[in-house]
């Protein structure tokens, strides 16, 4: 295929909501991702339409080099202690683009504010010896837009990277992960060439994308 649209959207319902009020993991404020007081998620709700094309357009092209998903089978609604999932996507992704964790300017996590989902992802961070790497989480922002997160928060990783602007985590006061993370608490100018996308789901569903200023 010559070119390719990629759309999703998700919308906020009673049985979602339900749904998660039942995991108890709803915070009653605006979630606060990977902060030492963050006490659950804030849904959100929001739609997005990215367009992958094989031909170059212009000299500042964004390409996706690599991706990769991986299930670690923890639990329907729990994600891996270790990070296990999220650790062998990145790997997978890393190893697809061939670009080694060192050359990561920036990440963009999945960052839920759950204490789990949060606490995973900065262990599969420091496994791949990118603590020093600035992380943010957009869902401080708009909420966990669920079936459409992992776009729409591709699609402003990627104004991200031509702006060269990393956006803040909002709700972030208090590193509140085990593992020493650099979490982005302001709205910084900074040279973006190579980014990671990293993603999650129910199920033990993990994925990483790594992507790359022309």
């Amino acid at each position: 295929y010559d070119n390719i649209v990629i759309t999703g959207g998700d919308i906020v319902s009673r049985f979602v909501v339900s749904g998660f009020m039942s995991f108890m993991s709803l915070s009653p404020t605006a979630c606060k991702p990977f902060d030492k007081n963050r006490d659950g998620l804030s849904l959100g709700e929001a739609a997005s339409t990215i367009i992958l094309s094989k031909n170059k357009t212009g000299d500042n092209d964004i390409v996706f080099l690599g991706g990769a998903s991986a299930n670690d089978a923890n639990h329907i609604s729990g994600p891996s202690r270790t990070g296990e999932g999220s650790f062998i996507a990145i790997k997978k992704a890393l190893k697809e683009s061939g670009v080694p964790a060192n050359k990561i300017d920036h990440i963009s996590a999945h960052g839920t504010a759950t204490p789990y989902n949060d606490e995973m992802e900065s262990i599969a961070i420091d496994r791949h010896d990118m603590s020093h790497v600035p992380v943010s989480s957009f869902k401080g922002s708009f909420g966990h837009t669920l079936g459409a997160a992992g776009l729409v928060e591709t699609a402003i990783l990627l104004q991200e990277i031509k702006n060269n602007t990393m956006v803040k985590t909002v709700g972030f006061h208090k590193l509140g992960v085990s593992k020493n993370i650099n979490v982005v608490d302001k709205t910084t100018n900074r040279e973006l060439n190579t980014c990671l996308k990293m993603a999650s789901g129910f199920g033990g569903s993990n994925a990483a994308l790594i992507i790359q200023k022309t």
